[in-house]
């Protein structure tokens, strides 16, 4: 059991066919946050992987008391897999990571430093150099589409005063508190910017 004064994370990791990432970037996640001053979470959400991607976080699950595993039938899409997942969960601090392995699991604890010092959210940019998903291994076609989505979506935040690199991010974390009275859409991808938008955030 953890000790009652940390603040816990509930890490969702959305799933689609990817039975053979999820060992690898469990372990790496636990790697990661051994020495992080936080209890943590791993919340296996499954979209109905055709591969055993479900079957593969149990086993892990059985080895590893913070898996949890979550099926969905019948459902797809990103949104609504982090809104499921953040709702099983009692968490202090919220986060989502792609189980692809293109966020690089080592940068966590670096993610969450922030939040622990005061901060309301922290996000893995991709306009960072360093990051796994950084722009410059993208194609060009994908780059200047990112680039236009991110300049169309960081127009509202400015408003607000706001500075987000990157609104369209899949890797961060989040107070709880921040989000708890808002009514997410688990419709499509862009969960981060409709945080961003709605939420109570403040910047550090």
């Amino acid at each position: 059991m953890g000790d009652v004064s940390r603040l816990k994370l509930g890490l969702v990791i959305p799933t689609l066919n990817e039975a053979g990432n999820i060992p690898v970037l469990l372990d790496r996640l636990s790697a990661a946050v051994e020495k992080a001053p936080v209890d943590c979470e791993f919340i296996i959400v499954d979209d109905g992987s055709s591969d055993g991607t479900a079957d593969v976080g149990r086993a892990c699950a059985a080895q590893d008391h913070r898996v949890r595993v979550f099926e969905r039938h019948g459902q797809r899409g990103l949104a609504g897999a982090v809104i499921h997942g953040w709702a099983h969960t009692d968490a202090d601090l919220l986060g989502v990571i792609d189980a692809d392995l293109q966020h690089p699991p080592e940068l966590l604890p670096e993610l969450l430093a922030p939040v622990l010092n005061g901060g309301d959210i922290a996000i893995a940019s991709r306009y960072v150099k360093g990051n796994g998903d950084s722009v410059g291994e993208w194609n060009k076609f994908r780059v200047f589409v990112s680039r236009c989505s991110t300049l169309l979506a960081t127009a509202p935040l400015r408003s607000r005063g706001l500075k987000v690199k990157d609104p369209l991010s899949g890797y961060f974390v989040v107070r709880r508190q921040c989000i708890d009275e808002l009514r997410l859409q688990p419709e499509g991808f862009k969960i981060l910017l409709e945080i961003l938008v709605k939420g109570r955030i403040r910047e550090a």
